[in-house]
């Protein structure tokens, strides 16, 4: 069971990381997207990598039976999400209350 729920997780990071590269290319193609929200797509990449070495550090924990430390790693990987989530919803937000840019369906990633 706990490898299903591991892989789920590095499975959704995978995601995360494709909407995030589907979303740069997407507003390329624009033209008049300021260069501060390729700089916020850009911090993605920094808190996803993050999430993948807490997510290591998670397995290991797993393994431990650290179910303490399992939990706070937890907390920390979703809280990161969500910190994208927040930062993506609300630059979509600006961008379709300045231009014709359509709204893109938002994902959840959390574990």
């Amino acid at each position: 069971m706990k490898e299903g729920i591991i892989a789920r997780l590095f499975t959704s990071f995978a995601e995360l990381e494709e909407s995030i590269e589907n979303a740069k290319s997407a507003l390329m193609t624009k033209g008049d997207v300021p260069e501060t929200v390729f700089v916020r797509l850009g911090s993605y990449d920094g808190i996803l990598n993050k999430q993948r070495k807490l997510a290591g550090e998670w397995t290991i924990e797993i393994e431990k039976g650290n179910w303490d430390e399992v939990n706070r790693l937890v907390g920390l990987i979703n809280g990161l999400s969500g910190m994208i989530r927040d930062d993506a919803r609300s630059m979509l937000s600006n961008l379709s209350l300045n231009s014709d840019i359509p709204s893109i369906e938002e994902n959840s990633y959390s574990c």
